[in-house]
């Protein structure tokens, strides 16, 4: 009896640990990740080539360099360009998605959803404000490209500006590949390079240097009352319920988002964005907006950092409340920045329902970031005019409470010098996008720094760096003997 019950002891033990070492190995996302794969390529291909002004071969050899394996190549493969209508479809077969992407007006290329085609095209938003008057060739810079030579203050050297621009271009890794460079000392162009094939015109896309963009046109409505920092973001959460009385994400305020810390659950940390979440958004044509407030909340708001690009999202759509209406929300970066200081090469891109996809689509060129740069290092104010508050980039440059376990490193959808980085100065702060997008500011030098990059792999282009090389130019007393 005794042996009996030991072996069913023995058997039900066996049966309860095969189950317990059964692990979900199967790719339940494969097929989000297939046509992510291919709307990547889409969406790339029609900004390299209709906002960017790139050619195919350019297109493969730079912006598709990142991928592993893009679909054909410049010569030809399973894609389908329509140079007219500026359109690009990638995949044509039965046994793989077709992702179709189209250049639009004053937005840039937009992804439309799997089972869509060309027809929709009248439907997909635009932005038709008529470009600034005049040529910027003849306006004098900063609101114009006219830059006139002149020499370099006596107290910067020459040589060590040089090496660092050199520092930049010339990598021992191949995976970074810097297109442009400028420094900006004291509102004047002091260095500017740029890689071959590219130029002063050239747009690329910023990635997430978008969110330090979203964040100064969110401060504006700060500033006017029309938006609360401290107050909860007001938007209508999903799924949708009957009631939403007790529903806990009510209490997330904008502060919380723009600290990245909504405590919302994430997707981008967790290595799905390229299967999931705002990945559908940016490359599969669904709504960012909905993607975005269909999370659930796992932390208490503003008590951990997590990078999330939903939660600049959920900023955004708060702003687009507070502005009420579609029309005023489409013209509003342009009207509000990018017009008022001479940002007359910028696009930021929309989903296909007109929301901003501010946490990474936007596409401008180097000198466009250096007048936003320029901006922040006027302490907001653009030829006499002020456009943000000293306050609103007090906020932007305060440590995030729950960064500080881990090192002081981020405010308000910027980027801050780590605690552990004794080597710049403390004051510096600076945006970052994917593949090396950086645009930093430096008070205490009046400097702006603009590195713009089409890096792949395992990439490691450091920002901070970039910074200490450049002010190897400058004197260590520089304030001192500057006056």
């Amino acid at each position: 009896m005794k042996k009996t019950f030991l072996l069913v002891v023995i058997l039900m033990f066996s049966y309860y640990l095969g189950f317990a070492q059964q692990s979900e190995s199967y790719d339940y996302s494969k097929s989000n990740r297939e046509m992510i794969k291919y709307g990547v390529q889409a969406i790339l291909t029609c900004n390299g080539l209709f906002t960017s002004n790139r050619t195919l071969e350019q297109v493969y050899n730079q912006e598709l360099k990142y991928l592993k394996q893009p679909i054909g190549s410049a010569q030809g493969g399973d894609y389908l360009i329509d140079w007219d209508r500026k359109t690009v479809t990638i995949g044509s077969t039965v046994d793989t998605p077709v992702m179709r992407a189209v250049f639009r007006e004053g937005i840039g290329s937009i992804i439309l959803a799997p089972d869509q085609t060309f027809d929709i095209i009248d439907n997909l938003p635009i932005q038709s404000l008529l470009p600034l008057p005049g040529n910027p060739a003849t306006i004098p810079w900063p609101e114009g490209d006219l830059v006139k030579k002149q020499k370099l203050p006596k107290y910067i050297d020459a040589d060590l500006l040089t090496r660092a621009s050199k520092w930049s271009f010339e990598r021992e890794s191949p995976e970074q590949v810097t297109l442009s460079l400028m420094v900006v000392h004291k509102g004047q162009i002091i260095h500017e390079r740029y890689a071959e094939s590219i130029d002063m015109y050239t747009k690329t896309r910023t990635w997430s240097t978008a969110k330090s963009i979203a964040v100064t046109l969110i401060g504006m409505l700060v500033d006017q009352g029309k938006m609360k920092l401290d107050a909860p973001l007001g938007i209508e959460w999903l799924p949708k319920e009957k009631t939403s009385e007790n529903d806990p994400r009510a209490d997330i305020t904008l502060r919380n988002v723009l600290n990245m810390s909504s405590g919302l659950y994430t997707v981008d940390s967790r290595r799905m964005e390229y299967a999931t979440g705002s990945g559908l958004s940016y490359w599969a044509g669904a709504s960012s907006v909905n993607g975005a407030r269909n999370r659930g909340l796992i932390r208490n708001p503003g008590t951990y950092w997590d990078y999330e690009n939903y939660d600049t999202i959920l900023a955004v759509l708060a702003m687009k409340n507070a502005l009420g209406d579609n029309q005023t929300y489409i013209e509003f970066p342009r009207k509000a920045l990018f017009d008022k200081i001479g940002m007359r090469n910028t696009f930021v891109s929309t989903d296909r329902f007109g929301d901003f996809i501010f946490s990474s689509q936007v596409y401008t060129n180097a000198r466009d970031l250096a007048r936003f740069g320029l901006l922040y290092e006027q302490n907001g104010v653009w030829n006499g005019e002020r456009l943000i508050s000293e306050k609103w980039i007090d906020f932007i440059r305060t440590p995030a409470p729950s960064t500080a376990v881990r090192g002081n490193f981020y405010g308000g959808q910027w980027w801050l010098v780590p605690d552990m980085r004794d080597d710049i100065p403390k004051d510096a702060y600076t945006t970052a996008g994917n593949r090396g997008q950086y645009v930093i500011v430096v008070p205490s030098h009046d400097l702006v720094i603009v590195r713009r990059g089409l890096d792949y792999g395992k990439q490691g282009f450091n920002q901070w760096d970039l910074t200490r090389e450049v002010l190897k130019a400058f004197p260590v007393d520089y304030k001192a003997t500057d006056e």
